[in-house]
């Protein structure tokens, strides 16, 4: 079992900076992909960023070149720097952990962390 703790998410005006990190209560490196999603009010979770454990990513569209996600393996964190804030990036953040076995998709998620964009 793998326990996520995410931290950063705030009140930030249109065009400001976060940065979120997730901590993992264990080895991220035995991990497939580590990830954040959000979930605005009234909408579905969505995928932000991905990143594997061979350090590919992949960002949704509407935050590319604006999102960076990286993982410090020595820390046991991910982080996902934010920049060029958008209204529309309001949501909560979570954080996601995939462990892939023969057949079985384990998926461990963190408790979220609130990120909202207004002036």
């Amino acid at each position: 079992q793998v326990q996520l703790v995410e931290s950063g998410g705030g009140l930030v005006q249109p065009g400001g900076s976060l940065r979120l990190s997730c901590a993992a209560s264990g080895s991220i490196s035995s991990m497939n992909a580590m990830g954040w999603y959000r979930q605005a009010p009234g909408k579905q979770r969505e995928l932000v960023a991905r990143i594997t454990s061979d350090g590919f990513t992949n960002y949704a569209d509407s935050v590319k070149g604006r999102f960076t996600i990286s993982r410090d393996n020595a820390k046991n964190t991910v982080y996902l720097q934010m920049t060029s804030l958008k209204p529309e990036d309001t949501a909560v953040y979570y954080c996601n952990a995939v462990r892939l076995r023969p057949g079985v998709r384990h998926d461990y998620w963190g408790q979220g962390t609130q990120v909202t964009v207004s002036s």
